[in-house]
């Protein structure tokens, strides 16, 4: 008899519909607001180096606190999510990392702005796991690569939001001002959200059996496919975090760019980069309509274009041959954010979608987005920002090893094959 493909227990729709765009466009929108509670310190990070002396590492532990919060604290919360309802979880998270953003405005002094920034963190801590496994439940199966790369987009967008908004908000009505506008607008999304999006309408009906905990473990971390895209994904991480960090500073002390004008060359940068990751993803999903077991390969490529281009840039002078190297590195980093998605959720039950989503941005935020900053940040106080910005390929080439391991085990998985 022929094996089936283990890509997911329940496919979900035939096609797309209107009320799953709408669930689409709400997610995306509370996605940007998430990445924009985010972007906004480091938009202003000049002036608060400045207002209060702050050092590189003090700057990147505000970034870092926030990385560190989501996680640790994003397992258990999409677990929580998939148990209490994940629409009225998504909507109290908006509501707690906006009232935060609000609490960073009103800051005197580096402690405050930690303890407001931890509080975003643990805001946003499963939104973007349980947010995705929303998405995907109400999409076919064939375009969750697509899916989950457009989505994920929506963090590029929000920081390009974050960045440009903040910075110009910051330059004219100053920084707290900047924070007040991205909390106030969170709120705003967060009650929108509510009122559309209903728990009966995307698929997942609430879990009320209890948990076999070996059973949750060992789907979420027991194939070595899985864990690999894990480590890849993370590892990857690690450079899109430290130079949505950084890169303001970095405009702002080599280029002699203003913080306004800082902001919105990173804009530019970042939506550089979410266009890339959306049309990766896109063309991750043709390739691999008739042969599944590509990804991996696909992923380790993007992987070692990105290692490729940011040694280039980042070992090149400033100038424009350097902004047109960075463009086309920030093109394809992200690229590997969607194929992993889409892998993760093809090992793993639909019913733990969220959960599973939660491991690996769990596996995003240690591995990479909370120590890229701060290590660049601390190797920035000895050395320079410029020549910190060097350690970037060394990640992407982990990344790129990770997903060439992961070939041949995710290809037994997902390809169905002749059992005797």
């Amino acid at each position: 008899m022929a094996g089936a493909a283990i890509i997911s227990d329940e496919p979900g729709p035939d096609r797309a519909t209107a009320y799953g765009w709408i669930v689409f466009a709400l997610s995306f929108g509370l996605l940007m607001s998430d990445y924009m509670a985010r972007q906004v310190l480091n938009a202003v990070n000049p002036l608060l180096k400045a207002e209060w002396a702050l050092s590189d590492a003090e700057l990147a532990s505000l970034s870092s606190v926030v990385s560190l919060a989501v996680g640790l604290l994003t397992f258990p919360l999409s677990l929580a999510a998939d148990r209490l309802g994940r629409v009225r979880s998504l909507a109290a998270m908006a509501v707690l990392w906006s009232v935060a953003t609000l609490a960073g405005a009103w800051a005197q002094g580096y402690g405050q702005m930690l303890v407001a920034r931890l509080c975003v963190g643990v805001g946003e801590a499963a939104y973007g796991s349980v947010g995705i496994a929303v998405v995907l439940a109400v999409f076919p199966i064939h375009m969750r690569s697509t899916l989950a790369s457009a989505f994920l987009a929506g963090t590029m967008v929000g920081q390009v939001l974050g960045v440009a908004v903040g910075g110009q908000v910051a330059a004219t009505h100053g920084w707290r001002t900047a924070f007040e506008v991205i909390g106030y607008s969170g709120l705003a999304l967060a009650v929108l959200y509510l009122l559309v999006v209903r728990e009966s309408r995307i698929g997942s009906p609430l879990a009320r059996e209890p948990i076999v905990w070996r059973r949750l473990l060992g789907q979420l971390f027991g194939p070595a496919a899985l864990r690999l895209t894990y480590f890849g994904s993370g590892v990857q991480m690690f450079c899109t975090g430290t130079l949505a960090v950084w890169l303001p500073s970095y405009l702002n002390r080599y280029y002699a760019l203003p913080v306004d004008r800082a902001g919105k060359a990173t804009a530019l940068f970042l939506m550089v980069c979410a266009a890339g990751m959306v049309t990766c993803g896109i063309i991750s999903d043709r390739m691999a309509k008739g042969a599944p077991a590509i990804k991996p390969q696909l992923a380790s490529l993007f992987a070692l274009g990105s290692a490729a281009l940011f040694a280039a840039t980042f070992f090149s002078p400033p100038g424009l041959l350097q902004m047109a190297l960075l463009a086309a590195a920030l093109f394809i980093v992200a690229a590997v954010a969607g194929i992993a998605g889409a892998m993760a959720a093809n090992m793993t039950p639909r019913a733990i979608h969220g959960t599973t989503m939660a491991t690996l941005a769990l596996a995003n935020n240690l591995i990479g987005l909370a120590p890229g900053p701060l290590i660049v940040g601390w190797l920035a106080d000895h050395w320079g920002l410029d020549t910190a910005l060097r350690v970037l390929p060394l990640p992407c080439l982990l990344s790129a090893a990770a997903f060439a391991l992961a070939r041949a085990p995710y290809a037994a998985r997902v390809t169905p094959r002749a059992v005797p």
